[in-house]
């Protein structure tokens, strides 16, 4: 069989390391999910179905060192995720067999253009310029469903040592049950695919120098330090 010829050598996937061994987790696409817990804007607002944006899997990068404080933005914002590491493809997927898709889980931080954001939201627009940057999306090792089970505790973000985020995983407005069996409605889920499931109100900027410390039970903690703007 003949090997393709490519254009240029193509990149080497990318991949986050898995707890406990010294494999590696190829990751496909970045599913996202906008909120997904009660925020105090939200209270007592009916559940309606989520929202799902994309990363690219170029954003994914190892939770460890710095994080690189991205060009053009005045409000560089922290969110705290659960993240779902996919297993096993499959379209309509029923949400009484969904976890069974589930390779694992890792802890992620969706970082955020938050000025960017505000401003698509406000004219309809796509929010790729606030989601899509480089290293935009570090996470921690993965912890597989064969070692810990499926997590059920909380998450939560410090910064500098001061409590901004936490929540527990059962606060969540859609389940990670419902949230598979959504998406592979839209589009089939394939093996190496990812989810974040969204983050808890307590949102907020990030400055150089910040100190990032986040984790979920059960699952992993990080700790980050955010650099200079590009500008300084």
């Amino acid at each position: 069989m003949n090997m393709p010829e490519y254009v240029f050598t193509p990149d080497l996937p990318v991949t986050l390391p898995v707890v406990g061994t010294a494999q590696r987790f190829p990751v496909g696409r970045v599913f996202c999910v906008g909120r997904n817990y009660p925020w105090p804007d939200t209270q007592g607002e009916s559940r309606v179905p989520p929202v799902f944006f994309m990363k690219p899997a170029s954003c994914v990068v190892d939770a460890v060192g710095g994080v690189t404080f991205p060009p053009m933005t005045q409000e560089f914002a922290h969110e705290i995720e659960l993240v779902v590491a996919v297993g096993e493809g499959g379209a309509d997927i029923p949400e009484s067999q969904a976890l069974a898709y589930v390779w694992g889980y890792a802890a992620g931080l969706d970082l955020t253009r938050r000025d960017v954001q505000r401003m698509a939201k406000r004219n309809g627009l796509p929010w790729e310029g606030a989601k899509v940057f480089d290293g935009a999306a570090p996470m921690t090792a993965i912890v597989p469903v064969s070692r810990a089970g499926h997590p059920e505790g909380e998450l939560w973000l410090n910064v500098n040592g001061q409590e901004r985020q936490r929540d527990g995983l059962d606060s969540q407005i859609w389940s990670v049950s419902e949230v598979i069996a959504r998406i592979s409605q839209s589009v089939t889920l394939r093996a190496g695919d990812l989810i974040m499931t969204g983050s808890p109100a307590g949102v907020d900027v990030l400055q150089p120098g910040d100190v990032i410390t986040a984790g979920i039970d059960g699952i992993g903690e990080l700790e980050m330090r955010v650099g200079p703007r590009l500008s300084d």
